[in-house]
């Protein structure tokens, strides 16, 4: 782990603050907070940050469009069927950013975000 270094982003921006309905606290402590991440079809989130970096495991996954600062950046192909198994993934922190599911699925993940001392 690296030393803690203040966040560029106001706390507000924070996704349980910000983004509420797609973000909810299973677990926190000194060390991890551990967010269930759920997104229904057809919904935008509002625009929010992960100040900490994380692994993402992601158990069902959708066809998403992914916003930075309001600004499209991706959008996902489509998969012509479900990959075995959960997708697990780094993110270093997010700034800004918001997601659209595309799909006709809920998009579910678990987000750890690994606390910095």
């Amino acid at each position: 782990m690296t030393t803690t270094q203040p966040s560029p982003w106001p706390p507000e921006t924070d996704a349980l603050l910000a983004a509420p309905a797609s973000h909810r606290l299973l677990l926190e402590n000194d060390q991890v907070r551990v967010l269930d991440v759920a997104i229904e079809p057809g919904v935008r989130e509002p625009e929010h940050t992960h100040q900490a970096p994380s692994v993402m495991i992601i158990d069902s996954p959708a066809r998403i469009r992914y916003y930075a600062g309001g600004t499209l950046q991706f959008e996902s192909a489509a998969r012509p069927a479900a990959p075995p198994g959960p997708l697990v993934h780094w993110q270093e922190p997010e700034g800004p950013h918001s997601v659209e599911n595309i799909d006709q699925h809920r998009y579910h993940a678990i987000r750890i975000e690994l606390k910095q001392h």
